[in-house]
């Protein structure tokens, strides 16, 4: 038996452990990607030689199974363990979309999960987050901080001036009701930047 683990595989290995090697090599020498695999439409990916309706249906629930998988990583009412398991969570759900999502952890005074929101869709500035709104939510579930996050769908997880502008904003708004932001994640293709890590918050 071998004593390497699925984590130390190759993206071609975990695929072919679903489809066969031949096909995940096709694939992904097709897509470019992993990701961009996943998120192919269903007839560009028909179209590809040994994908059939039975195989398709394997690839349409890889992403979810992963989702799911991390969703129970922080459950309502557990305590968050470390940064590292936000991040993953919140990669698993908002890393492989394709629009822009914003969204708010709910946390009590004790960081235990009291729920996860999904607020906003589109661009992030100004003018598409409301802070009125992040408020009027954290106070109907009584939390004690907000950890937010959104994703950038190009891959880049760097903030932008609107980034920063709107967690200032959305700070200075849940302050005024005793209420702490921890941080504010930013979701791309690698490592999640945090704006409270790089002193912006």
């Amino acid at each position: 038996m071998e004593d390497d683990t699925p984590r130390d595989w190759s993206d071609t290995r975990l695929l072919a452990a679903v489809l066969s090697d031949r096909v995940a090599a096709r694939l992904l020498t097709r897509f470019g990607s992993l990701r961009q695999l996943l998120q192919a439409e269903s007839d560009d990916l028909l179209r590809c030689h040994g994908i059939g309706h039975s195989r398709l249906v394997a690839l349409r629930a890889l992403p979810e199974l992963a989702r799911r998988y991390y969703s129970e990583s922080l459950p309502a009412g557990a305590a968050i363990r470390s940064p590292a398991d936000t991040e993953s969570y919140l990669k698993a759900r908002m890393q492989h979309l394709d629009h822009e999502l914003f969204c708010c952890l709910f946390l009590d005074n004790r960081h235990r999960v009291l729920s996860f929101d999904e607020l906003f869709r589109g661009t992030i500035d100004g003018t598409s987050v409301y802070p009125r709104e992040v408020v009027k939510e954290a106070l109907a579930v009584n939390a004690a901080a907000v950890i937010l996050a959104h994703n950038h769908p190009s891959g880049v997880a760097e903030p932008s001036r609107a980034d920063e502008r709107i967690t200032k904003r959305l700070k200075s708004a849940l302050e005024l009701v005793d209420i702490r932001l921890l941080d504010h994640l930013i979701i791309g293709d690698g490592p999640a930047t945090s704006l409270a890590s790089r002193g912006l918050i």
